[in-house]
């Protein structure tokens, strides 16, 4: 799906560079490269305070622990989702509390955010996903009323916008993925937690050096969640480059969504965005009919393009599809073959979800650089 090695090649001399600095420096861990990361990664997405941490799956859990979330309490979330998602809230007691996602984007029903309120629970985690933000204000505007914190799960959509608003700047807090699949990715693990408040700020970095601000006095249980130097010096590189990385993942979206639509009659699920529930004013797709990408936001940064993921329609169409590009030596990937309300651990519901049923039977995720 990535060459790493091709990617990599632009900057190795910069790459190699960063690590003799670190080498050199003798710090390994949460260090000046730590610190400057923080400061140049927080100016570019716009957010006054941006703690490196160990991962993404960790940036969420430390989020979650920033608003108390503990044993019992309900977190909304997507069922339609990695697993990070979910899995932070039952790491932490939490319950998660599922809702359908969009046929359009992929993202969480904000309708059904609203609807799902109740008095317990502590937090909602608005993922966007593949890419592309969440339908935010609905969301915003219901935790505003009921005094409910929201964390974005940002994983996937570094330098994607709802309105201008850049994900990880619109809820309480952000939590970012540096995974070496991301469009900004470590040569290794890591994460980042945004936030606008000092308090919370203040919160997570003493969570990821086990709740300590001053070394041997604990004022919190926390847990080792720190960021290396040596990943902070490699994303301070890349970094450099991610503006025009995300230009070239759009334009070959663009590229390629044309391609579909020629070659494989590529046809758009809908012609609205459905996050909040409207009826799809397309009509009923053959088996076999291929749907692109839909964005529901408009504008530059709309989409960012961390994964290109198309449906197929129609019993294992989608598996022979997949089979017919294996063949040629095309590598796809399935994200994800299960919701979460699916997996094994999360089957204490017996409540269905129609739309993620549907798209996990359906997604396939193809590489931006394929030539249809």
């Amino acid at each position: 799906m990535l060459d790493l090695v091709a990617e990599h090649a632009p900057y190795r001399a910069e790459l190699q560079l960063a690590f003799d600095r670190v080498l050199d420096s003798g710090r390994f861990v949460l260090g000046p490269e730590v610190e400057a990361f923080e400061k140049e990664i927080g100016a570019w997405i716009g957010t006054p305070h941006s703690i490196g941490v160990s991962n993404g799956s960790d940036a969420l859990l430390l989020a979650l622990q920033a608003v108390d979330v503990g044993p019992g309490d309900e977190v909304i979330c997507p069922t339609f989702t990695f697993f990070a998602t979910a899995g932070a809230v039952a790491r932490l007691g939490g319950v998660p509390v599922f809702v359908d996602s969009a046929e359009c984007c992929y993202n969480l029903r904000a309708d059904q955010v609203v609807a799902k309120i109740g008095p317990k629970t502590k937090a909602i985690i608005a993922v966007h996903l593949f890419g592309q933000c969440a339908d935010m204000d609905p969301i915003l505007t219901a935790a505003k009323k009921h005094g409910i914190p929201v964390i974005e799960d940002a994983a996937q959509a570094l330098g994607a916008k709802d309105k201008g608003r850049q994900a990880g700047t619109m809820g309480t807090l952000g939590a970012f993925s540096f995974f070496p699949s991301k469009n900004l990715g470590a040569l290794g693990e890591g994460g980042l937690v945004t936030t606008a408040d000092p308090d919370l700020a203040e919160k997570v970095r003493k969570l990821r050096v086990h709740g300590a601000k001053q070394k041997y006095l604990h004022e919190l249980i926390g847990g080792n969640f720190r960021l290396h130097e040596l990943q902070a010096a490699f994303l301070r590189v890349k970094l450099q480059q991610l503006d025009q990385a995300l230009k070239k993942r759009h334009k070959n979206a663009i590229r390629l969504i044309q391609q579909i639509q020629e070659r494989w009659n590529g046809l758009f699920p809908t012609a609205q965005c459905l996050c909040e529930g409207e009826k799809a004013t397309t009509q009923a797709y053959s088996d076999g009919s291929i749907l692109l990408p839909f964005s529901c936001q408009t504008g530059e940064g709309g989409h960012t393009w961390n994964q290109f993921v198309i449906r197929v329609l129609g019993e294992g169409k989608r598996d022979n599809l997949r089979l017919r590009l294996s063949a040629t030596g095309v590598h796809t990937e399935i994200y994800y073959p299960k919701a979460m309300h699916q997996q094994q651990c999360f089957q204490k519901t017996s409540e269905s979800f129609n739309g993620a049923e549907k798209m996990a039977n359906q997604v396939l995720s193809i590489p931006l650089a394929l030539e249809i």
